[in-house]
């Protein structure tokens, strides 16, 4: 089901009835979905620009609505690398966590990829969506914890840089999922991971995502509840909820503050 604008989702969703919240970061807490596909873009075409050079082939831009949500958005870095490539049928030497963003590898391009980002969160900052200090205060007056699972690398530094990673009980980065070995989404591991740390069943707790991918994990994951955010700009050509819906959302709001009642 989805909730108009301006509509509160309160009388669908009880705030109190959940032991957790497992939120995902970019594109449901911070506004930095645009930065990342952004960054894909610029990384991605400077490669295939390339490559197109050295294999006298017709150089095809990365999309970044349709290539950026099919491949690489919710996935972590490498994942999204090779996601992406395998589209344009290139396939790259894993390579080495430390190559230099010119390398061409799958760790050569998402470090240049990884490198942009930090440009632009150094440069601009990090800004929060509406709804989110207001949401995660009320549900931890409440009791409930309240964790962030991201892909992203960054994670902790792009809460911080926005002023509430203090908000937070948990956080699964992508550090997180390369130490432990899990699966990016849409496999749930990530998710499973965070309710671990905060000691809840997937059963007991809810699953906040933006990504198709991440709402298909939570999803797979058995979480009581999966909630769809559509942060996408109204005019859209696209029905991202309809989407969301169709991967696994229960609810999907176009604002978190429709969350408060």
């Amino acid at each position: 089901m989805s909730v108009p604008e301006n509509q509160d989702a309160s009388a669908l969703v009880d705030v109190a009835a959940y032991e957790a919240w497992l939120f995902d970061m970019d594109g449901v807490l911070t506004k930095t979905a645009a930065v990342h596909a952004a960054a894909w873009k610029l990384a991605f075409d400077d490669f295939l620009t390339r490559e197109a050079a050295s294999s006298a082939t017709t150089f095809v831009p990365f999309d970044v609505e349709a290539d950026y949500e099919k491949y690489v958005d919710g996935e972590p870095r490498e994942d999204g690398v090779r996601n992406f490539l395998a589209s344009r049928g290139i396939v790259l030497p894993e390579g080495a966590e430390g190559d230099s963003p010119d390398t061409r590898s799958v760790e050569g391009l998402g470090n240049r990829k990884n490198a942009l980002v930090l440009e632009v969160m150094k440069r601009d900052g990090v800004a929060v969506f509406e709804g989110v200090v207001a949401l995660v205060s009320e549900l931890r007056r409440r009791g409930v914890k309240v964790g962030v699972i991201s892909a992203s690398e960054n994670t902790k530094a792009a809460l911080q840089s926005a002023g509430i990673l203090h908000l937070f009980d948990a956080v699964v980065d992508g550090h997180t999922v390369k130490d432990r070995k899990l699966r990016g989404k849409p496999a749930p591991d990530s998710f499973l991971e965070g309710a671990r740390i905060l000691d809840v069943q997937p059963g007991h707790a809810v699953v906040l995502e933006d990504a198709l991918a991440g709402v298909a994990a939570g999803r797979a994951g058995k979480f009581a509840l999966v909630i769809g955010v559509d942060h996408h700009d109204a005019t859209a050509a696209h029905d991202y909820a309809d989407q969301l819906r169709a991967h696994g959302a229960d609810v999907v709001v176009t604002n978190l503050t429709q969350l408060l009642g």
